[in-house]
């Protein structure tokens, strides 16, 4: 699966502040790699529907075991229900048990500064591994 772009359910207001979350999953095995990979879709098409989301990205590296999301959210809470709603809750509890690592990051930006690029994304997952 090449990278998903990033792409813009629902625009916020040019004024407004967003939630933005990072992570980034690695797997045990190549097996688990691919069993996210399959789950990815699912999720993908969950976020264009949310209520409240303002964009998502993904990275997708099922070789090296390596996926990273990005996404922009109304506020906390949005991301929050999200988090809860299936597919995500169901497939996010099953990762779990092949997963090797996770790394969460969240801030807050202005909507002006929407798409966040990897770079930054990637920067602030780095620091966030660090301070763990």
């Amino acid at each position: 699966m090449p990278d998903v772009p990033w792409s813009t359910p629902t625009p916020p207001a040019p004024d407004a502040e967003v939630y933005v979350m990072a992570s980034r999953f690695e797997t045990r095995t190549l097996a688990g790699a691919f069993r996210f990979f399959l789950k990815s879709p699912g999720i993908i098409l969950q976020i264009r529907k949310a209520p409240g989301a303002h964009g998502a990205a993904l990275r997708a590296r099922p070789f090296g075991r390596t996926f990273l999301t990005l996404s922009a959210w109304q506020d906390r809470d949005a991301l929050h229900r999200f988090a809860r709603s299936e597919p995500h809750r169901s497939s996010s509890r099953a990762a779990a048990a092949f997963m090797r690592e996770s790394v969460f990051t969240f801030w807050t930006a202005p909507a002006s500064a929407l798409p966040v690029t990897w770079a930054e994304a990637e920067q602030r997952l780095a620091e966030e591994a660090a301070r763990s």
